[in-house]
């Protein structure tokens, strides 16, 4: 098993709160991690049959068989629990409840009215490159990207050409269908394609829903229902006004980029090198090893792009001690001073006194007198 970074912030917070939710895509490891952590507890799934309707039917015996609290997998199949949870907790501050779910908005609306005060929420994402350091040296970015970072990939070795597929399958078969009355599946799927297909770009609903053949407020839905589910990330834009107009649409990423290789049909490496979106995969890349790090650490997303209305973009700032720290991300293993032009044009733009870093495909860091040049294999050391 693969040591998890965020099991440092759980055990952080586990005598703080009677009920930890960690949430997070399928397959992302939230029950290994769990029984890992947790092993003195009982472990319940949920989406088993018996367990889910003894839950439903009489949530009241369900809950009396665990006086000491348990491991409660897959919450989003019994969500009324959550109340008879309020009462467990407040009357015996000993025990301990650790819930697992996959499917964010949902979760998040029945603790925050059930559970508020009561429960740490921590989000576990895929495997990170700093999970993986050790095998960094020996690979290049385009491996990471296509292979994506499952931990069934490296656990049990499942090759992407097979896992991806089956994933894809069952999403739709049970998470969708759940969240949203989908009436065709094939259309939702070819819908999530044409997102992939977009992935680093601003989301425009009424050209991917006009692409789509929806109406934009089934497109707006299933967006939500692919966020929801941890499929895809919508970065958000910076508005600090710099006089300039600014961009107020989203950007689209996917959760893991082999998936988002997956729905493009790119299953290599030199398919991926001389794929148009080679610089957008690359960039969803960076931006999600950013995020996972700032999880890992229980800390919030601050993670923003910045574009005004003439196409000058900085593709990452983290919002940090009330300071701004751009980046740049270019896929190009080749460095070059183009490569900081936008980040000047913000630093002039802003005033800042961070020249901002370049993050790029080569595998040479320095500091450079206009900024800083890093390389992929150190985006580990941002945080």
């Amino acid at each position: 098993m693969i040591k998890r970074e965020l099991e440092v912030y759980i055990r952080s917070i586990y005598d703080y709160f009677p009920v930890i939710f960690l949430t997070g895509p399928r397959q992302s490891g939230k029950t290994t991690l769990c029984k890992s952590l947790f092993s003195q507890l009982p472990y319940v799934l949920l989406e088993q049959p018996d367990q889910r309707h003894l839950a439903q039917q009489d949530p009241r015996s369900f809950l009396a068989k665990y006086p000491g609290g348990a491991i409660l997998d897959e919450i989003q199949n019994v969500p009324e629990i959550f109340s008879y949870l309020q009462g467990i907790v407040d009357n015996n501050r000993e025990v301990r409840f650790i819930l697992t779910g996959s499917q964010n908005f949902l979760l998040n609306e029945r603790i925050t009215q059930s559970l508020a005060g009561r429960a740490g929420i921590v989000t576990l994402l895929p495997l990170s490159l700093r999970e993986m350091k050790d095998q960094i040296a020996d690979s290049s970015y385009e491996d990471w990207i296509v292979r994506g970072f499952y931990p069934e990939l490296y656990n049990r070795k499942v090759p992407a050409t097979l896992f991806y597929p089956s994933y894809v399958q069952t999403y739709l078969e049970r998470d969708v269908r759940t969240l949203q009355n989908v009436g065709s599946l094939s259309q939702f799927n070819t819908f999530l394609k044409l997102c992939a297909g977009r992935t680093g770009q601003l989301l425009n609903m009424s050209a991917l829903a006009s692409d789509a053949g929806v109406s934009v407020n089934t497109a707006k839905a299933w967006i939500s229902v692919l966020e929801a589910s941890y499929i895809i990330f919508r970065l958000q834009p910076h508005y600090m006004n710099y006089n300039k107009r600014l961009v107020k649409s989203p950007k689209i990423y996917f959760t893991d980029t082999g998936m988002a290789c997956h729905l493009l049909g790119i299953e290599n490496t030199n398919q991926l090198s001389s794929h148009y979106a080679i610089g957008s995969l690359f960039e969803n890349f960076v931006i999600m090893e950013c995020l996972k790090q700032q999880l890992a650490l229980g800390k919030r997303n601050n993670l923003y792009f910045w574009r005004d209305s003439k196409g000058k973009e900085i593709d990452l700032l983290l919002d940090r001690d009330q300071h701004l720290y751009p980046f740049e991300i270019k896929a190009g293993r080749t460095a070059n001073s183009g490569f900081f032009d936008n980040l000047r044009y913000w630093q002039t733009l802003s005033k800042s006194q961070s020249a901002g870093t370049v993050i790029y495909g080569g595998n040479i860091s320095q500091a450079l007198p206009f900024g800083t040049l890093k390389s992929w294999m150190e985006i580990t050391t941002i945080f």
